[in-house]
């Protein structure tokens, strides 16, 4: 999709100079400072030609658990991830999230935006396995806000009066496979159709003034 000059000025203009970046991650557990992560999933989003956010592109990454991790069998039960499966493919935090960062600063940059910030469902768990894993790898350059985010559990009760991701996306009429979820990439998907759906179903009902484009871009 080319981002064209109008599309900056949407995004740039739509969450106060923030690029929305839905984030999933995947556990061993719920302290992030113990317990592993892994897995890690981003979709980037953008403004059609129409006016609608939708997905950009999509990234995910299987992660090794750092060095010392717990790792809780209730979770991987849960999520049915074998962290020592050597067909994961995984990487390690530090290049995972590294490798994730250059395409969120390309989206800024082209989007004319200052800072991405994390769209989640439950955001505060993600964000902090994500700050966590930040920390551990001693990143100086991290495109995200510390600690600003857009959490969908709060949205979805809001437009949708649920508050549960599948229960949520299918209020929205969207489709949600409980035997695809719990995957990062798959609830990452997910989290971004339901937000994108809100934002525009929100824009549909005249709740934000969008910019016009120029007189420049309509004679092009």
């Amino acid at each position: 999709m080319t981002i064209t000059e109008h599309t900056t000025q949407l995004m740039s203009s739509r969450f106060r100079g923030y690029y929305p970046v839905v984030i999933d991650i995947e556990t061993a557990g719920f302290n992030p400072k113990t317990d592993a992560m892994l897995e890690i999933a981003a979709c980037l989003l953008t403004f059609n030609s129409a006016g609608e956010l939708e997905v950009l592109q999509k990234i995910q990454f299987n992660v090794e658990p750092f060095e010392g991790a717990n790792l809780e069998q209730a979770a991987l039960d849960f999520t049915g991830i074998d962290p020592h499966n050597p067909l994961r493919g995984a990487v390690s935090e530090e290049h995972a999230l590294k490798e994730m960062f250059k395409p969120i600063r390309k989206a800024l940059k082209a989007h004319g935006c200052n800072r991405a910030v994390m769209v989640a469902h439950n955001a505060a768990f993600d964000m902090g396995f994500f700050n966590a894993a930040v920390e551990r790898c001693n990143i100086k350059r991290n495109p995200f806000h510390p600690f600003v985010s857009f959490d969908t559990t709060s949205i979805s009760a809001l437009a949708l009066g649920q508050t549960v991701l599948a229960k949520a996306c299918r209020e929205a009429g969207l489709e949600f496979s409980n035997q695809e979820a719990h995957s990062a990439l798959y609830d990452a998907e997910k989290t971004a159709e339901l937000f994108c759906l809100i934002v525009n179903k929100w824009q549909s009902l005249g709740g934000w003034p969008l910019p016009q484009p120029s007189e420049q871009n309509e004679q092009a």
